[in-house]
Order: structure tokens, then C-alpha cells, then sequence
């Protein structure tokens, strides 16, 4: 199982404990961290700016250990999935995967996953900070079905490298190819450590996650920082991650979508399969797209500077607060403040002027389609 400790930070003691990844125990004592989804992560390697433009232009390699793992066996694991989660799962092959939602019966948002099929199991990532609830809830759910639920977290530590130069460096460590697919996956050997290579991402580059055996999470971290070298390869942190994720219009649950949020006001279009069956939550996700529309969205805000608001500041158009800031970031690769940001219908027209305000200062800013950053 994964280490506790309390983590530290600035002088400053965090009062909880946190999980730490196999790969941080073997970084130097002084690389800055802090606790991310209940995981103790690096802060960042180097400057955040210039990991973001080795992402953008090279390559990147991530720890992700926050997200968590489970195992669904059982005769029924697929047509119980597929009446729960929003996408289509009963028709996905082994090597196959897809994003989806778990939604409440009123259409709120339980949480974000991606959902991986082999022959005999399928594979469950979510956040680590939501898990046993939904597992919970889906337990609740559970009741002729034949289907069970494992928590196989520990067993998995979750490596993602993206950028433009990423299919040459797996080339190079000898991983076969996938197919141009979102979430395929198959089982490759590294020397001798079997592990899934996954065709996923959050940059808006290429991208592939390694699900590595944990015990062998350090040695491959080193063998991607080692071969990754040449092509530009650099270590990236949570800071860097958010700022390119945000670039690429990417909400994260707990930070942009919640459980007071309708699905269908975030991007959400990989999420959905409009053309699948009843599951939890599809009568709201139908009336809206077909009958109406949501009052609010989340959508981009343009700042004209390298200044950008808190997380949580208000907006506001012609007087009164319209929505509020969810993810501000500075963006390299605009070489200006960006933010997602949850606004009402009327507000969501690209261009509109808005200002966002708090006590710390008053901010203009522009209303942007989402993402900001696409490749090509």
C-alpha cells in the first residue's frame, strides 16, 4: 500500500495525510510538493512556464497516482456499467474505452471517469478523492446483477507523457502502436515489466497513459526521463498540468464540475452517446438536448494581460454578477491570463465584454470558445 505521511510545505503543516507516489519517494528531498486529491504531488520540477512549453512543443511526463483504479468483474459488468454511466459500454471491444459521467437521477454530476474494457474485467479511473463514494453508490445500485467492484488502486501507479514528440519516445522504448483511437489500450512489455499503454490525454497534445505495475513505478519514470532526454522530454508538475489543461478546455471534477452542476453545463460531448439506452440521470440529459437548453455553461475568459483573478471570483455584464471564475491560469502559450468559467446562457456569446471583480482588484476580460488551445 502506498506510504502516509502528513505533507509540508513552506514551513506550513497540512493537517491531513496523504498518499505518496512510489515515483516521489525517489525525486530529492527539496522538490517542491503539496497534497492534490489526497496524494502528496510535485508542485513543479522547474519553472511551470517552460514545462508548459515542453509540452507544447516536446514532450512531457506526469505522475498521475490521484487517480484511482477499480476492477469490475462479474457476468454482468458491462450491461450493469452501461445502465449506469452515461456513454455507450455494453458495445465496446477488449482494447476499447471510452469517457463517461455518473449522474444522480436529477442529472447532476457524481463524477468524471474513463472506463477501460479487457476480455474479462473492466477497468474504472476516477479521482481518488471521490472513490469510495461511488463506489458506494454503485454498490447501492447493485441488485440481481452479477457484478463486483474491487479497489485495485495500490496496485497501479498512473504515468502520462504528451506532447508532439511523445509516439517517437515510446517508439524508442520499443511500445507498439495503438490504433487512432480515444482510450485504446493494450498490454505492452518494457524490458521485462508488463504495463497498458492507453491512448489519453488532458493537454490537447498526444498523449499516453502507462499503467505501471507501482512496484515498478520508479524504474520506468527513470527509463521515460532517461530515453525522453533527446526529444525534449522534461518532468511536468500539477502547476504546469493545470495550465495546460485549462488551455485545452478541459474541466476537472472538484475544481470546474461538481455535484451541484448539471452535466450538460460543461463540455461534455465525449461524456454522452445519444443514441444508447436508460441509465441514471439520461431522462434530464435528454429533455435538455432536445427540448431546451441549460441556464448556465462553462466556458473561456480571455484576460488582456498576463494578469488573471482568483479561483471562485465573480463575473459580472452590464452591472450585475453573471457567473464565477472556476480555473485561472497564465497562459504561455496565449502569452496571456486565462480561465474557465461558469456563466449564464445570455453571457456565453464569443467576444462579449465582461469584468470580474473582487475585493484584491477588478479584471477585463473576454468571452472565449472553448478550448484555447487547439493542436494544428
Amino acid at each position: 500500500m502506498p506510504a502516509t505521511r502528513p505533507v509540508w510545505q513552506g514551513g506550513e503543516c497540512y493537517n491531513e495525510f496523504v498518499k505518496v507516489s512510489p515515483v516521489l519517494r525517489i525525486l530529492p528531498p527539496q522538490t517542491p510538493r503539496g497534497p492534490w486529491r489526497g496524494w502528496e504531488v510535485v508542485s513543479y520540477f522547474s519553472d511551470p512556464v517552460e514545462e508548459v512549453t515542453a509540452v507544447r512543443h516536446a514532450a512531457g511526463l506526469f505522475d498521475r497516482s490521484w487517480r484511482a483504479t477499480v476492477e469490475v468483474r462479474g457476468r454482468d459488468r458491462a450491461s450493469f456499467l452501461h445502465s449506469m454511466l452515461t456513454n455507450e459500454i455494453k458495445s465496446l471491444q477488449p482494447g476499447q474505452g471510452c469517457e463517461a459521467a455518473f449522474l444522480t437521477a436529477q442529472g447532476k454530476v457524481l463524477a468524471l471517469l474513463r472506463v477501460h474494457v479487457l476480455s474479462d474485467r473492466i477497468y474504472l479511473e476516477l479521482d481518488d478523492d471521490i472513490k469510495a463514494r461511488i463506489l458506494e453508490t454503485l454498490d447501492r445500485f447493485l441488485i440481481s446483477e452479477r457484478a463486483e467492484f474491487h479497489d485495485v488502486t495500490a496496485e497501479w501507479t498512473i504515468l502520462s507523457i504528451e506532447g508532439p514528440r511523445t509516439s517517437e519516445i515510446l517508439h524508442e522504448l520499443g511500445a507498439e502502436t495503438l490504433p487512432e483511437l480515444p482510450m485504446a489500450h493494450r498490454e505492452c512489455l518494457l524490458g521485462d515489466l508488463s504495463l497498458r499503454v492507453v491512448r489519453a490525454g488532458e493537454t490537447g497534445e498526444i498523449g499516453f497513459d502507462l499503467w505501471v505495475p507501482a512496484g515498478g513505478a520508479a524504474a520506468v519514470w527513470a527509463r521515460l526521463v532517461e530515453v525522453g532526454a533527446p526529444f525534449g522530454l522534461r518532468p511536468i508538475g500539477i502547476a504546469a498540468l493545470n495550465t495546460l489543461r485549462v488551455e485545452a478546455g478541459i474541466p476537472w471534477y472538484g475544481v470546474d464540475v461538481s455535484e451541484e452542476m448539471l452535466l450538460l453545463e460543461a463540455p461534455s460531448e465525449r461524456f454522452i452517446s445519444l443514441t444508447k439506452g436508460c441509465y441514471v440521470g439520461q431522462e434530464v440529459v435528454a429533455r435538455i438536448t432536445y427540448r431546451g437548453h441549460v441556464n448556465r455553461k462553462l466556458t473561456g475568459l480571455t484576460f488582456p494581460d498576463s494578469a488573471f483573478p482568483p479561483e471562485g471570483t465573480g463575473v459580472f455584464g452590464d452591472g450585475r454578477e453573471i457567473g464565477r471564475v472556476t480555473s485561472p491560469a497564465y497562459s504561455p502559450t496565449l502569452k496571456s491570463g486565462i480561465a474557465l468559467a461558469l456563466l449564464r446562457q445570455e453571457w456565453l456569446d464569443p467576444g462579449k465584454r465582461v469584468e470580474v471583480r473582487s475585493p484584491a482588484g477588478t479584471w477585463p476580460a473576454e468571452v472565449t470558445t472553448l478550448p484555447f488551445y487547439r493542436r494544428g
